[in-house]
């Protein structure tokens, strides 16, 4: 209590989680003979580089790097490389947020490996910790490492995690909450800018240009300056790293007003025949994300490309969409609409390496205003509702690919499918791919 019995202000406290080198943490999960071993983990088509543990960070190797290019020196290194498991990833990711949202009941999930948790409720408690707490239980629980970060805002906190992750002596937690002004500003004149969240690289140059070149000469600044010759955005910022609460959890995210699926092929694609199956996969994982959200389709696009690294071959990149005669959710109204406007578009001689479909106009299912005679009979349209939740449920259950409609329903790889030479198994959502114990 303040003198003359008037309370204390209550002192936000955000914490922002997130897992080191999730990708890499995730493969390294069930291989513990890869405990010292560095691993990297490869786009779709294992083209490059996307993700990096600590040990490749610190042996020079760049983002983006195409992996043909350094095979020689990833057998140097002893370098393990994986191909995307995003199933796999997207499992461990719901255990962890699962984990995350025990410690609050206000959680903002921000990605894949991110969280946010408001601990304001809880001014008791050391922000330190709560955040070796949360480190414990996700490892025992998940088996994965996580840092924490804590701070008076969303930037604070997130500054608070890079904060963690670059200085051993911390444990894995910071609280810069918990730091008076003195010396919060000092870790602050440590760090460069362009590590503040929404910064990065190009905006850092533009700001070093006036003067600006840690995170505590941006908290110092103008903010009226930064939005004249800036944005509100970055004046958000630094009103942040001030303390000032400008940023409010998104508990439940907004719905996304449109969706795409699209991969590479690992072979040339020479058939319409051959593009449509792309097209009813490609569907089907987009209408089940759809669906999953509650949302119903206005229009339906594609496109199909060539790969334009081969200037010696005809060229072509084409794409066409359409509005639809009534918004759908029907997957397969929306795969017959796909496979027609690529028809339309498809030019026999070429060597197609890549296509992609989108749903556009997302509105949620049940606001959709349809014309008298577009509108289709109750009975049929409660029986297309029915055949879709089961076709949700059943894939939810069994494995993504498990029904599907026409070709998109057929097991096993087919040529084009997206290469991927080195994934591991699905240990986690895949009876057949359980791992095994020998004693």
């Amino acid at each position: 209590m303040q003198s003359g019995g008037i309370p204390e202000p209550t002192v936000r406290r955000i914490a922002h989680i997130d897992v080191n080198a999730f990708y890499c943490s995730c493969e390294r999960l069930f291989r513990p003979d890869l405990a010292e071993r560095p691993i990297v983990v490869l786009s779709n088509g294992d083209g490059c580089v996307v993700a990096r543990d600590a040990m490749v960070k610190r042996l020079g190797v760049p983002m983006g790097q195409p992996w043909f290019e350094m095979k020689r020196f990833a057998g140097k290194h002893g370098i393990v490389a994986f191909s995307s498991n995003y199933t796999f990833y997207g499992d461990m990711s719901r255990r962890v947020m699962d984990v995350l949202g025990r410690f609050s009941p206000d959680q903002e999930i921000y990605s894949i490996d991110e969280s946010f948790l408001d601990l304001t409720p809880q001014p008791r408690l050391s922000g330190a910790v709560v955040g070796q707490a949360i480190r414990g239980r996700v490892r025992r629980w998940t088996g994965l490492p996580v840092c924490v970060g804590i701070g008076r805002t969303k930037t604070e906190a997130k500054l608070a995690d890079w904060i963690a992750k670059h200085d051993p002596a911390l444990g894995g937690v910071c609280d810069l909450a918990a730091m008076n002004g003195i010396e919060r500003r000092d870790r602050e004149t440590a760090i460069e800018v362009r590590e503040v969240w929404g910064v990065g690289r190009r905006l850092a140059e533009r700001l070093r240009n006036l003067g600006i070149f840690t995170v505590a000469d941006l908290a110092a600044a103008d903010p009226r300056h930064l939005r004249a010759h800036f944005s509100v955005m970055l004046e958000r910022t630094a009103r942040e790293l001030r303390g000032e609460a400008c940023l409010e959890l998104d508990e439940v995210p907004p719905p996304r007003r449109q969706i795409v699926a699209s991969r590479t092929f690992s072979a040339p694609v020479y058939t319409p025949g051959e593009m449509a199956e792309s097209m009813r996969t490609y569907m089907g994982r987009a209408a089940a994300r759809m669906r999953a959200q509650g949302s119903v389709a206005g229009a339906v696009g594609v496109w199909i490309e060539t790969n334009r690294f081969r200037t010696h071959e005809a060229q072509h990149n084409g794409s066409a969409t359409i509005p639809l005669p009534a918004p759908s959710d029907d997957e397969a109204v929306l795969t017959a609409w796909a496979v027609e406007l690529m028809r339309r578009i498809f030019r026999p001689g070429c060597r197609y390496w890549k296509s992609g479909v989108m749903l556009l106009d997302l509105i949620p299912r049940g606001s959709e205003q349809r014309l008298l005679f577009d509108a289709p009979l109750p009975e049929t349209e409660a029986r297309r509702h029915r055949a879709m939740q089961t076709l949700d449920a059943v894939n939810g259950k069994w494995g993504r690919g498990t029904l599907g409609l026409g070709s998109a329903g057929l097991r096993g790889p087919r040529h084009w499918s997206m290469k991927r030479e080195l994934l591991s198994p699905r240990y986690t959502t895949s009876w057949r791919e359980l791992p095994v114990a020998r004693a």
